[in-house]
């Protein structure tokens, strides 16, 4: 049997819809936000950049250390949500022993990625499919924070 829900005036409209439907987030992003190992700031580090969006908030500071045009260390802190958090982890693991010049290559591509799904990645790169993709363009700005950030603290040296 179908019951309608009455209106009551004693209850707030957010309580109308009681209990809350399940939001099932996708379990790729949260198994790859839970791997934390390059989630720590670095005293020798000779790029950095902090870096805050302004729409939603999030906060994410960038540490690396470049040599001979190569990242050989990247590490981050981050106050953000869990898409920017995987963002900052799956770029901090494969940005490792890259040159510096692909990174800008890279997010001209990742920002391409959100209008078709059909673009040519490196195996290298293969791996931010899964979480930058037509699906999750509603967090473009989240996902793609961390890679701002990256550039622009490889534009500034310490």
């Amino acid at each position: 049997m179908v019951t309608q829900r009455i209106a009551n005036p004693f209850i707030p409209v957010r309580f109308w819809t009681w209990p809350p439907k399940i939001f099932n987030m996708d379990q790729k992003i949260l198994k790859i936000a839970s791997n934390l190992e390059n989630f720590y700031s670095i005293k020798n580090y000779t790029h950095f950049k902090s870096l805050k969006s302004m729409p939603c908030g999030d906060e994410i500071k960038v540490y690396l250390v470049v040599k001979k045009g190569k990242i050989n260390n990247f590490k981050y802190t981050t106050d953000s949500c869990i898409y920017c958090q995987a963002s900052a982890s799956l770029l901090s693991r494969v940005l490792l022993n890259t040159n510096i010049d692909k990174v800008e290559q890279l997010f001209e591509l990742l920002s391409k990625s959100f209008v078709k799904n059909k673009y040519k990645l490196d195996k290298k790169w293969k791996k931010f499919s899964m979480i930058i993709n037509k699906s999750n363009v509603s967090r473009k700005n989240c996902l793609l924070l961390p890679l701002k950030a990256t550039l622009k603290a490889l534009k500034n040296s310490c």
